[in-house]
């Protein structure tokens, strides 16, 4: 049950604007709007869940299954050293909603700078949305190659 006073609920129900690059019943998945990387993807179930034990089997499983979807997409997009895939509960769930982020990742890049507490910047909608449609577009293609 989405909550309507919940950010991430409203997130995930698409009631606030997103950046959208894949959705199927249980989750959404959408450029993250203050990027450690270009491609930086969070996954929030539209249901509303607060932590990773809260998520009842169905829900797990999409979200696994999009985020190596998402994983997939972003390899093939940005080749990154890596893909770092996280979720922060309790009191550092700062949506006060499950979301697990997926990001690409480079040699030297310290994640330690992804939790420090600053202001986010103005961020450049243009630039969303021009990853967004290159991120559908790739997931389209993985689509099909299955």
């Amino acid at each position: 049950m989405a909550h309507e006073n919940c950010l991430g609920c409203r997130l995930a129900n698409k009631s606030e604007a997103i950046y959208m690059v894949y959705e199927d019943d249980y989750v959404a998945c959408f450029l993250d709007h203050d990027p450690f990387n270009e491609g930086h993807t969070l996954i929030l179930p539209k249901q509303h869940f607060l932590d990773v034990d809260d998520l009842d089997e169905e829900t797990a499983n999409a979200i696994m299954k999009a985020s190596i979807l998402i994983s997939k997409a972003l390899k093939r997009l940005y080749d990154p050293d890596g893909i770092t895939i996280n979720q922060n509960g309790g009191v550092f769930n700062e949506l006060t909603h499950y979301h697990m982020h997926v990001v690409p990742r480079y040699e030297g890049q310290w994640f330690g700078e992804f939790y420090r507490e600053e202001d986010v910047g103005d961020v450049d909608v243009r630039e969303l949305e021009r990853v967004r449609g290159r991120m559908v577009e790739v997931i389209e293609e993985i689509a099909v190659e299955k």
